[in-house]
This record gives C-alpha cells, sequence and structure tokens, in this order.
C-alpha cells in the first residue's frame, strides 16, 4: 500500500533536474581541486552527487565541470552508482554561464532546475526535498540559516558605513531550485547584459519574481578553503557517531 501511494505522489510531483556547480578554479584551496580531494575517504564531488542520486526529488544531474576534468567526473559516477547523472558538460567562463550550460542540457520534460554547489557535501536529501518541494508551490526557494555574525556596510577606506540588522538577514545555501524557464531566462538575462551575480537567486531577483527561503541546515557548508576540509570531517565523524 504504501509502496502504491509513493508511485501515485512521484507520479504527481514536477519532474527535477539538478544541476551541479563544479567548473571553479579552487584558487582558496591552493590550486587543488577540491571537489577531487578525499573528504573522509570519498571525493568531495561525489558527496555531493550522493545526497541529489538518494533525494527521490531529483529525477536527473547534470554536472558542468573543467574540461580537463570530465573524464575523471564522469569516471567517479560511474564508480559510485551516480546513475541520475546524465551528462557531464564543460562549464563556462563564469559559474552563471556554466549554471546556463547545464541547464540547457536538462531534460526538456523537467518543470524545475535545482543548482547545487558542487562544493557542498554535507547537504542532506531531506534538506534537497525540502527546498524542491517549496518550490514546486512558489516557482522559486532555497535553503537559508540565520547570519550569526554581525554585518557591516564599509567604504572604499575601510570605514565602517552601516551596520546591518542582523534579524533581517540570512545566508542563502544551495540548491537552489527554480521553474526551468525562469532560471534559463534570468540567466541569459544577466549574462547578456554583463551584470556580475553572486548566487541565481540573484539572477532571479532582477526579474521581479520574489524567491522564498526554507530552512536551511548549519552543517550544509561550502567547501572553500582548507579549514572548510577539517570542519566538514568534524561534521561527518559527529554524523557517523550519531552525536
Amino acid at each position: 500500500m504504501f509502496s502504491f501511494l509513493r508511485k501515485i505522489r512521484n507520479a504527481n510531483r514536477p519532474r527535477c533536474t539538478a544541476l551541479v556547480a563544479a567548473a571553479g578554479d579552487s584558487r582558496r584551496m591552493g590550486g587543488v581541486n577540491k571537489l577531487l580531494e578525499p573528504l573522509d575517504g570519498v571525493p568531495v564531488l561525489v558527496r555531493t552527487l550522493t545526497a541529489l542520486q538518494i533525494a527521490q526529488e531529483i529525477d536527473e544531474i547534470i554536472v558542468a565541470a573543467r574540461e580537463e576534468d570530465l573524464v575523471e567526473i564522469s569516471r567517479l559516477c560511474h564508480t559510485y552508482g551516480i546513475a541520475k547523472c546524465a551528462k557531464v558538460v564543460r562549464g563556462g567562463e563564469s559559474r552563471a554561464h556554466s549554471v546556463l550550460l547545464a541547464a540547457l542540457e536538462a531534460s526538456p520534460e523537467s518543470e524545475l532546475l535545482a543548482v547545487q554547489d558542487g562544493a557542498r557535501p554535507l547537504v542532506t536529501p531531506e534538506l534537497i526535498g525540502r527546498t524542491v518541494a517549496a518550490a514546486a508551490r512558489c516557482g522559486a526557494a532555497a535553503p537559508a540559516v540565520p547570519v550569526k555574525d554581525t554585518i557591516k556596510v564599509i567604504r572604499a577606506d575601510s570605514a565602517v558605513e552601516q551596520t546591518l540588522e542582523r534579524d533581517a538577514l540570512r545566508a542563502v545555501q544551495t540548491p537552489q531550485v527554480f521553474e526551468s524557464s525562469l532560471l534559463k531566462a534570468a540567466l541569459q538575462g544577466a549574462l547578456a547584459g554583463g551584470i556580475p551575480i553572486t548566487d541565481d537567486c540573484s539572477a532571479v531577483e532582477r526579474l521581479g519574481k520574489v524567491v522564498f527561503l526554507v530552512e536551511g541546515d548549519e552543517e550544509n557548508l561550502k567547501i572553500t578553503t582548507p579549514a572548510d576540509m577539517i570542519l566538514a570531517e568534524a561534521v561527518l565523524q559527529a554524523r557517523e557517531e550519531g552525536r
């Protein structure tokens, strides 16, 4: 009975393709490709892809990677059983360009596109599902967590110009999930206008679309520096020990 109900629920939900941004240059990792570095014995990118593979709300995965990594990432997908990975494509000149190239390779049947940082290996299937469900309702959604530090706006000479109200601030994570046509139009518009964007939500917001935030996960950190690898290892150890 439960299996039958699950099939009905899955048949009624919108098809979703995950677009994995994995074409960065890892400058703050000293030139080492952080995505291929082992995290508790498993490459960072593989941990990210595994969460997407497990998430029932994801039907397909497209990875945008550096040209020199295409073969290796394809091999890793085969080795670790990432069966949802349909394509590994060459990334573009910027993150936005890479995401757009991946979006254009997504199945035309996909109503939703979930943009995921390849360098967020601690993302959980539950967070992915929660965000996809929110996007299915409102067209654009992303996970976010409260900002812990006090944030200040500074002038060119480093003098403080303004202190922002922390209670109104959120740090946005991935996956960021959007209606397929909306994301493609937003990215194409930003790239055509030469508009620098820090995340995909920013591109969508430029079109006047409201992005809704869902509760994120403090552990869903992004690997940017060697210190982040140490933190991620600690989180994985805590998970394995059951807290």
